[in-house]
């Protein structure tokens, strides 16, 4: 890795606990806090390619473990990961990965501008939305005993404001991208 990389890797890893200090918002049929952290996510691996957006959240998943509080709400701990929230934190990482290699793989090799949007925003989705919640919501199921439906309707409850993160961190990585080509890794 080069101090590029490494720095890029922190800053989006920053970036991530930056958003984690806005209070989380907690709904009531699943013990799972709504945050902007996911933006973050989506971003890091939008913006940095696969490689150094799973490494930003991998480092917060370890600063995490290691029991700073860089989570919504000041948590932390090794107590996080067998809790409800420790499918969705863990599902970070191959969520930042997929973003990364969608935007890579497609939004990179078109042209036009609202095409090229409309990938990075599918890109977001399928890695910050489809991902995580694959991890997430059966992590959930079996850590509180809800099952699989109940966890699985809770998440809908985020899906809204995910969906609205997902074409944020689109628009977002899009100009960054312009502006600032990173060769994405």
């Amino acid at each position: 890795m080069s101090t590029q990389d490494i720095v890029l890797i922190s800053l989006f890893c920053a970036i991530i606990v930056a958003l984690g200090l806005i209070p989380p918002v907690n709904i009531a049929i699943v013990p799972v806090p709504i945050t902007l952290q996911t933006l973050g996510v989506m971003l890091a691996g939008a913006v940095l390619g696969p490689v150094r957006g799973a490494c930003a959240c991998a480092l917060v998943v370890l600063l995490t473990v290691l029991g700073l509080p860089v989570l919504a709400g000041g948590r932390g701990g090794l107590g996080v990961i067998p809790g409800p929230t420790g499918g969705y934190l863990l599902g970070w990482i191959p969520g930042a990965y997929v973003t990364g290699l969608l935007v890579k793989t497609f939004a990179m090799r078109v042209s036009r501008r609202a095409p090229q949007l409309a990938a990075y925003f599918a890109a977001c989705v399928a890695g910050g939305l489809v991902v995580v919640y694959a991890i997430g919501i059966p992590w959930t199921a079996v850590s509180t005993g809800l099952g699989m439906g109940k966890a699985a309707v809770g998440a809908l409850y985020f899906a809204v404001g995910d969906t609205l993160k997902a074409a944020a961190a689109a628009a977002v990585a899009h100009n960054v991208r312009r502006s600032y080509p990173i060769e994405p890794r």
